[in-house]
Parts: structure tokens; C-alpha cells; sequence
């Protein structure tokens, strides 16, 4: 008898995070996992050294989607995943986070009548001219399965009156995460190699498109990082070195900002794991500094995670250079609360196993 097949679309680095342990967890199912890489992410070191690294396997089609506007991504996802849909005919097509490759993928699924499993459902941040935020409520409309990392992402659906199956089973990202952790303690590291030594550094990223917008704001904030009292290393995502490229911002600085290639997931654990603070715009650094009990400046004015905040782990700055610097400051001053049990937030390791055994795809 043929397995009956699930499509798993990916296209990003944060969607590489939440997939591994989905596919891991689907390894002994009765039900055959097709993996679509829309390709929205195709520089090796955002793509290829994930599925070395996570030990998953190659995609089975990649659409070859590349950088391109809001329109033309969402529009090449979904035109590519209509006709995977009519070619294979899958009983469910599973989706995850926030970006064009997920709207685009759930789009062409709920047009075919192909229930859509939504990983990361429900999360929220009110900024409705941050393109994620657009997406979110969309994706999460469409969806049959909402499988959310949080009691407040659960909330967040009720609220909005979401119809599909609602689940709180716990963070994807933390099984990864701690796997990592393990991968990177046995792993040859020397931080030598960024001149650099441990606990004496603060690790950045950058890429959103509110920060890369603008290359005077973008300017403004690398001179911020750079002033810093300690070192920063910064792997430079390839959008914001397209910005600073197109600018003719040198990419040598003479400051305490250390620009590098961007690295892989276990590299970057590794660079966390060490650190003495974190500052970035991303979601998923946020709450991976939490799960290491690093400090996070979040270079946003607001975020999904706001558990974070809550507890003290994380500020908000936006990209102020004061108010960077003053976040900074406050971490130096005084260490963030302890906490006993950092799985209070978004849940133990198993989220993937929870999911697969909530639909019934043992």
C-alpha cells in the first residue's frame, strides 16, 4: 500500500530550524514526507550547510524561487506549489513561520483544498508595516492545524476568532536548539579565529527589511554596534550586505564591529554559547540567547516574543543608537533575573513528536 504523502515547504533558514525536527519526527510514520525548498534562501551558507548540519535530507524539488520582490516571490511559491499539488496530490501540505514561501505555499494549498499544517501559528507582534505581520493572520486564516510555540500565540487565535485546530505544543526551534548545543560543545571551535576571546565579545545580526531599508539607518546602527565597549561580531546576512554593497558602505571597519561571512547553525550556537550579549532583529536569536542565558538587546520596537521581555531577558530599542546603548549598559550593570526552568515559555523539548502524534501521523 503507498503511504499517503506530506508536502514540508521550506524555503528560509528559520524554516530549516522548525523542519529538522518535523522531519526527524516523521521518520517512523506511516505517512511519506516531500520536501519543497522554495529557494527563497540560496546562498550555501543560509541554505546548504543546514541540511549538512540539522542531518536532513536533500530537498526533493527546489523552485529556484531567489530574491525578488514580495510579489514575485509569493507569486513564483505559489504558482511552483499549485502544480506539485496537481502533479502529487498530497493529503496535507505542512508550512512554517512567517514569509513569503509560507504564505505563498498555504495560498496555493487552500485554493486546492489541501488542509495547511501551520508551524509557528499565532504569534503576533502589531506592527502591521512589518511584511511577517501582513503574513501571520493570513497564513494562520487558511490553516486546518495551528501548532503554536506559546500560551500566548494560543491566545492570540482565540482572540481573532481563528477557525482551524488550535494546539499549544510547544517550540519547534528548542529541539533544535538543544541538539546543537551538544553538536557545538564536541565541535573543533576556535574563537582566536575572530580575535576575539570568550565572555569578552557581544554577537549582532541584522536583516530585516525596516533595518535594511535605509542604508544612512543601517549606517547609523553598524556605527552604533562599532562604539561598543566590547568587540561585536556580526555575520553579515546577504540582504544587508547587498545594502551596504549598493551604498558603497566598506564592509573593513577600524571600530570594534567585526563583519563576517554568514556562518551555519552549529557555528552560530557556538558564537552564542560564548558571548557576553546579544543584539539582533531576529525572532529566532531571540529566543535562542534566552535558551543559552545570554542577554538580547532586540533591535526592534516590538516583537512576537514578548515573553522575553517580560521576564527581563530581552529590551526593545528599535534602532536607536541611545537606546541601544542604553540597554547595553543596563545588562553590563545587572544580570538579568534567574530563572529555574527556561522551558516555562515555549515548552520542553518534543514539540515535533507532540505535533505528529496530535494528527495522527504515527
Amino acid at each position: 500500500m503507498t503511504r499517503s504523502l506530506i508536502f514540508s515547504v521550506i524555503g528560509a533558514r528559520p524554516h530549516f530550524v522548525k523542519a529538522a525536527p518535523f522531519m526527524e519526527a516523521m521518520k517512523s510514520s506511516s505517512f511519506r514526507v516531500m520536501t519543497v525548498h522554495s529557494g527563497q534562501h540560496y546562498d550555501p551558507n543560509m541554505s546548504d550547510i543546514f541540511f549538512r548540519e540539522l542531518g536532513m535530507p536533500t530537498p526533493d524539488v527546489n523552485l529556484g524561487v531567489g530574491s525578488g520582490s514580495h510579489a514575485q516571490q509569493t507569486a513564483q511559491v505559489l504558482i511552483g506549489i499549485e502544480k506539485l499539488l496537481h502533479e502529487h496530490k498530497p493529503a496535507a501540505v505542512v508550512v512554517y513561520g512567517d514569509t513569503n514561501t509560507t504564505l505563498g505555499a498555504a495560498l496555493a494549498a487552500a485554493k486546492e483544498y489541501v488542509p495547511i499544517i501551520h508551524i509557528e501559528a499565532g504569534v503576533r507582534c502589531g506592527n502591521r508595516r512589518m511584511p511577517e505581520e501582513i503574513n501571520r493572520p493570513l497564513i494562520d486564516n487558511m490553516s486546518s492545524f495551528l501548532a503554536c510555540p506559546s500560551a500566548l500565540a494560543v491566545e492570540n487565535l482565540c482572540k481573532e476568532g481563528v477557525t482551524g485546530r488550535i494546539e499549544n505544543v510547544g517550540d519547534f526551534m528548542y529541539d533544535t536548539f538543544v541538539k546543537a548545543q551538544t553538536a557545538a560543545a564536541d565541535a573543533s571551535f576556535n574563537l582566536g579565529a575572530y580575535g576575539v576571546t570568550e565572555g569578552e565579545y557581544m554577537l549582532a545580526t541584522l536583516h530585516r527589511e525596516e533595518t535594511t531599508a535605509s542604508a544612512d539607518t543601517l549606517q547609523r546602527v553598524l556605527d552604533t554596534l562599532g562604539s561598543l565597549d566590547h568587540p561585536v561580531l556580526l555575520p553579515m546576512h546577504p540582504r544587508t550586505r547587498a545594502c551596504l554593497t549598493a551604498a558603497s558602505i566598506p564592509l573593513d571597519r577600524s571600530d570594534g564591529l567585526k563583519i563576517l561571512e554568514p556562518v551555519g547553525y552549529i557555528e552560530m550556537v557556538n558564537l552564542l554559547t560564548r558571548a557576553r550579549l546579544v543584539l539582533t532583529d531576529s525572532g529566532g536569536l531571540q529566543k535562542e540567547s534566552f535558551w543559552a542565558g545570554v542577554p538580547c538587546v532586540t533591535l526592534m520596537n516590538e516583537t512576537t516574543w514578548t515573553e522575553i521581555i517580560d521576564v527581563g531577558w530581552s529590551v526593545l530599542t528599535g534602532l536607536s543608537p541611545e537606546r541601544i546603548h542604553a540597554a547595553v549598559a543596563k545588562f553590563e550593570q545587572s544580570a538579568p533575573p534567574a530563572l529555574s526552568d527556561r522551558t516555562s515559555l515555549y515548552g520542553p523539548t518534543g514539540s515535533a513528536q507532540r505535533l505528529v502524534e496530535s494528527l495522527g501521523w504515527r
